[in-house]
């Protein structure tokens, strides 16, 4: 997946009238993390609910 300028001007156009600055990089930022995640599962990028466990326990018993 590719962040697009029409995926960009369908998300602006979600914002309030007068957004501020920020409103708009957290939107786009939001918007690029989804994208990302989204051609992580197309790329087969991720971890089931046992191995992102035995990660988490792993990280926890060497706290």
């Amino acid at each position: 997946m590719m962040l697009t300028k029409e995926k960009i001007k369908l998300s602006i156009e979600t914002l309030p009238e007068n957004p501020g600055i920020d409103q708009v990089i957290d939107k786009m930022i939001m918007l690029d993390k989804i994208e990302q995640g989204l051609s992580d599962i197309e790329n087969g990028k991720v971890y089931t609910s046992e191995e992102v466990k035995a990660k988490l326990f792993n990280q926890v018993k060497n706290i």
